[in-house]
């Protein structure tokens, strides 16, 4: 009897710990002031995250508009959707990051994107291993009119508490 508990435990152990390291954040591009639209500084929007794999972006547009188009860095950096790696049109795209590295994304709409302008259709997302700190880190001052934190429908974790509540059904389960 006392073996079956201690692998119970062990399993619900292993559980809460696959569960709380399997959370990822989801990110409104451009939120929380405006969405995948003309005027917005883009460079500034990402200046403050930190994507991790798994994490996901989101693309909120009117269409037909605007589109969402994956490009190479040469075709970031002329605003060029010609050899465009992936085109997406839905007006409300969702985009898992799997693995780390850099992402480059344009509005392949004519003069949406501008090689020069900071406040074009642009993004480059840079994707780096997971750790241990949270996805969007509140500044060390907290938050403030330029430095807002994130909202909460953009960042999501609900694998530790998932987790947590494991151990405890198991834990009660336990002690009976």
């Amino acid at each position: 009897m006392a073996a079956m508990k201690i692998a119970l435990l062990a399993v619900a152990a292993i559980s809460a710990l696959l569960l709380g390291t399997a959370s990822a954040a989801t990110y409104g591009v451009g939120e929380p002031g405006s969405s995948w639209a003309l005027g917005t500084d883009y460079s500034k929007w990402v200046s403050n995250k930190k994507f991790h794999p798994n994490d996901e972006i989101v693309f909120k547009y009117s269409t037909p508009t605007h589109d969402v188009v994956e490009v190479s860095k040469a075709g970031y950096d002329s605003c060029s959707a010609a050899n465009a790696i992936n085109t997406l049109t839905s007006g409300n795209d969702v985009i898992t990051l799997n693995t780390t590295g850099t992402r480059y994304f344009i509005c392949g709409v004519p003069n949406h994107c501008s090689p020069t302008s900071a406040a074009s259709m642009k993004v480059v997302i840079e994707v780096v291993p997971a750790s241990s700190s949270p996805s969007s880190p509140m500044p060390a001052a907290g938050p403030d009119a330029s430095n807002p934190p994130p909202p909460s429908s953009t960042a999501s974790s609900v694998g530790a508490t998932a987790g947590f509540g494991l151990v405890a059904l198991l834990s009660a389960g336990l002690m009976a």
